[in-house]
Parts: structure tokens; sequence; C-alpha cells
């Protein structure tokens, strides 16, 4: 029976991401088919600076072996966008006297995953020869902005490059429902059907 990796001790799965992020397999987008190169990396919340602490290691490790690593964290480019269009104290103001389904709104006209978020992730990606890319601050940035809705958007702008999303919560696939992001575990993102799971992917 194969082992499950996602539930091995951390510095297992360690060793397992360090291997495949640094394999020609991987770098190569070979093994998939042709799916776009989106994997996702689910894990307990409760793990959540540990798993802060092993993207850093995996980083500097890849960085060790020559491959360039190009690290999205959402909830810093949200106010990054927000700062270059001079909205930050702005929202920061007014959010207190607003519902969350106002924030809500006013956050999806100004920080579009479509208009606004892919393509500056997109950008950024493009503005340098990166060999990957690792996604994360997806806890941080809901429900205003929805994990799936910046995959589906990638798709159309940096479907080249192999993206792995750092989630907190489980990603599971089934035959009779389909694909599922469950954000912490319990909260339902939504369908994402493209993605693999990183563990689930062999270096060789």
């Amino acid at each position: 029976m194969p082992v499950d990796m996602e539930k091995r001790p951390l510095n297992e799965r360690f060793d397992h991401l360090l291997e495949v992020l640094s394999s020609q397999r991987f770098l190569k987008v070979e093994g998939i088919g042709n799916e776009v190169p989106f994997f996702i990396c689910p894990y307990d919340v409760q793990e959540a600076n540990a798993m802060e602490k092993l993207q850093n290691n995996l980083a500097k490790q890849l960085e060790s072996r020559g491959k360039n690593l190009l690290r999205v964290n959402l909830y810093d480019l949200c106010i990054q966008i927000l700062k270059e269009r001079e909205l930050w104290e702005l929202i920061a103001e007014e959010e207190q006297d607003m519902d969350k389904n106002e924030l809500l709104k006013n956050l999806n006209n100004v920080l579009g995953a479509e208009e606004y978020l892919a393509p500056k992730i997109a950008e950024m990606l493009h503005a340098g020869r990166y060999d990957l890319m690792f996604l994360n601050g997806i806890g941080e940035v809901f429900p205003y902005i929805r994990s799936h809705e910046i995959l589906n958007n990638l798709e159309k702008n940096a479907k080249t490059t192999p993206m792995v999303m750092f989630f907190p919560g489980s990603y599971t696939y089934s035959m009779e429902s389909g694909a599922s992001l469950d954000l912490f575990g319990s909260l339902h993102d939504d369908k994402y059907y493209r993605a693999f799971n990183i563990y689930h992917y062999q270096a060789k």
C-alpha cells in the first residue's frame, strides 16, 4: 500500500517536497498530461507556523541548488496593490464602519482575481526567469479572495511555470464529488479540478 505522505511527520514531508521540487521531472512539467502545472500542498491549520518555516527552508535549499523561486504571499500582495492604487488608507479607515458584506463587495471591486491579482502575479512571474513559484497567504485573505478564483485566473496568465499553493486545509478528489478545496478543514472554498496534490507526485 502506498505511503500517505500527507499524513507523515513534517521532516518526511519536507524531504519529499525537496526531492520533488528540485527534480527535472517536476521543473519540466512532466507526468501530468496536458494539465496546468498547479499543485496543492495541503496542511493542518495548526501547523501554520511550522509550515512557514518549512517553506523558508525549502526556498533556501532550492536556491542553493540553483533554482530561481518566486514567492507570493496573497495577503502582502493585496496590501501592495491597494497601496499602489492609493486605496489602502481609505479601506483601513472605512473597514471599522462596514459590515462584512459591504467590505467584501468593496474589496472585490478593487482586488478582483481576474482584473488585478492574477495579472499582477503573472507580471511578477514574467519579470524574472523563475523555475517555480510558491503561493501562500490563502487563509489570511479568505473570504475576500478565494483560492479557486486565483487558480482559475492564473490559468490564463501563468500556466507554464510550476506553482505550489500552500493550502491550510484539505484538497480531496473523488469520482463521486469531484475535487474540493476545504479551507481550515471545514470551510468549503470551492471546487477546482485541475490542480494536483503535491504529495501524490513522484520525482521519478
